[in-house]
């Protein structure tokens, strides 16, 4: 089936879907499903925007609010993961995933769900040392530190998905895993990245957590967005035994949807042909929340998970087969996932905008009947719970009071290196957190949607691959020399005769005048990742 794959959609579903618009106009090309990487933005309302970590200037309502409303409905299946740019609240109330709009999926803090055989798993947000071992104990309305830490990565979820045995087919993180450059074309990297360089060569660049996750799936493909570039590598992993055959991982991350960006890449991956059209529960991912249930932790405290150290009474929480069966036959070998999708806040209303709104901690009615289902934890019925019983002995933490200004309280000053994992450099295509004009006030930001009538194609998609037969990338490319094969992935050799599937289709820029001009693309993020910070310790 075809795959396509995004990297940061940063709200503009219109222009993500579009694209796929123009690919089936131009090559006759329709993917089965969308994967998007993170940074999706699924934005209802003014509510919602206070809760995204984005200096007041960078909150745009966009579009998603429109296939909110039922106004609009995804021409394809899509399921995402959190980035580091996020309604908060909303992604908050679907911790175990979920549909935040008719046929667009969440797949929760994280996540393994089935699409035609395929297996397809994912871990939201980012990772950050200081936060990496507490629990999810985040609620709106947040304050200047959990607007931040609600989307950073918990070793809770990462046990969990490390106790997975079955083979994976597809992974995805907002984040890289660390050292995955060194399997690449680094030369190339570091020729279009200049300011990744100390962080690449002292391997502190990338997520220590998802690279542990690499090393333990081996999933046949891995897709990354965040450091908005593109980027494949091929992974050969070691094999533990004689008996073990051996694996390899297709890596490949990809820009930000934006103007000439490489954003989009459509790719074939093996299914089976005899499975349906509805996104699937993964039977060993439930057994595996059932079996990890007691773990759930709502508090600040830091703890780490069990593990074969005399400690521990229970390290092993993977799963048996006949815990799997229990699973299928609870579900009657049922796995469609319900289309049980609920509005659970306002809508933006163009012609009433309400720039005070104020987020609440809303519990999810597909939270609850999922976990009711399976005999899992609410999280936030639990996190509700622990303010309430804290509240009536009257020993509310100072910050839990604190109310989150009329910013979002997300321009103080920036801690981005470890929020892009371990990245300190200079990087002109982030959002910074702390730039000036932090101080504005909601009123101040648009939340004006898209046009109604979008522009004319030519002036409206980026760069599209498309790869007929899986990803490009052999282990020829995993060197540092000028290899052209793996531009193949990287679509950028121009004027050689490609098939009419492979040849890239550009967004091409017009002034005024309808004149083509690149320089007249405005880039919509023009920051930095902020000086090394003082919490990072690897």
């Amino acid at each position: 089936m075809k795959v396509a794959v995004a990297g940061c959609c940063h709200g503009a579903l219109d222009k993500m879907y579009e694209t796929l618009e123009l690919l089936q106009r131009r090559h006759n090309v329709w993917p089965d499903l969308l994967l998007c990487c993170g940074d999706f933005q699924a934005v209802r309302n003014e509510a919602d925007l206070r809760c995204m970590a984005v200096p007041a200037k960078y909150r745009h309502m966009q579009t998603f609010y429109r296939y909110y409303s039922g106004e609009k409905k995804a021409p394809v299946l899509t399921v995402f993961i959190g980035g580091n740019h996020e309604a908060s609240n909303h992604l908050q109330e679907l911790p175990y995933g979920g549909w935040v709009a008719p046929n667009i999926y969440y797949l929760g803090y994280a996540g393994v769900v089935r699409f035609r055989g395929v297996r397809i798993g994912g871990i939201s947000g980012i990772f950050k040392c200081h936060d990496y071992r507490k629990g999810h104990f985040e609620c709106p309305p947040y304050n200047q530190q959990t607007i931040r830490s609600a989307y950073h990565v918990r070793n809770i979820e990462v046990f969990k998905l490390k106790q997975l045995k079955r083979p994976i087919d597809i992974f995805m993180s907002h984040d890289w895993p660390r050292s995955i450059y060194h399997y690449g074309n680094k030369k190339q990297l570091l020729k279009m990245k200049s300011f990744f360089r100390q962080e690449v060569e002292s391997n502190t660049l990338g997520s220590p957590a998802a690279s542990e996750l690499l090393q333990h799936l081996k999933p046949t493909y891995w897709f990354s967005a965040h450091l908005h570039v593109k980027f494949a590598a091929f992974m050969q992993h070691e094999t533990n035994s004689k008996e073990e055959l051996p694996k390899a991982t297709k890596f490949l991350a990809l820009d930000k949807c934006l103007p000439h960006r490489d954003f989009l890449q459509i790719i074939d991956v093996e299914h089976d042909p005899t499975a349906g059209d509805s996104l699937e529960y993964d039977a060993e991912w439930i057994a595996i929340l059932k079996a990890t249930n007691s773990l759930v932790n709502v508090t600040q405290n830091s703890w780490n998970m069990p593990e074969n150290n005399g400690l521990h009474a229970k390290w092993d929480y993977s799963v048996t087969e006949e815990a799997i069966k229990e699973v299928l036959e609870e579900l009657n070998h049922d796995l469609k996932i319900p289309c049980n999708f609920t509005l659970t806040a306002a809508c933006y209303d163009p012609s009433k905008p309400q720039k005070n709104m104020e987020p609440v901690h809303t519990i999810n009615p597909q939270t609850t009947e999922f976990c009711a289902q399976f005999g899992l934890t609410d999280i936030n019925d639990r996190i509700q719970q622990a303010k309430e019983e804290s509240s009536g002995r009257g020993e509310c933490e100072e910050e839990e009071e604190e109310e989150m200004d009329s910013t979002g309280s997300a321009e103080e000053p920036s801690e981005y290196n470890t929020d892009n994992s371990g990245l300190s450099s200079f990087n002109p295509d982030e959002i910074m957190l702390d730039e000036e004009g932090g101080d504005e006030d909601l009123s101040t930001c648009s939340v004006d949607p898209s046009p109604d009538h979008p522009p004319e194609f030519s002036t409206s998609f980026s760069d599209i691959r498309v790869m007929p037969d899986s990803m490009a990338v052999s282990s020829d490319d995993a060197t540092d020399s000028n290899n052209e094969e793996l531009e193949r992935s990287g679509g950028s050799r121009q004027g050689e005769e490609r098939s009419p599937t492979e040849r890239a289709l550009k967004r091409i820029g017009a002034d005024e005048n309808g004149n083509s001009s690149v320089k007249k693309i405005k880039r919509r993020n023009q920051a930095i990742y902020a000086a090394e910070d003082e919490d990072k310790t690897d």
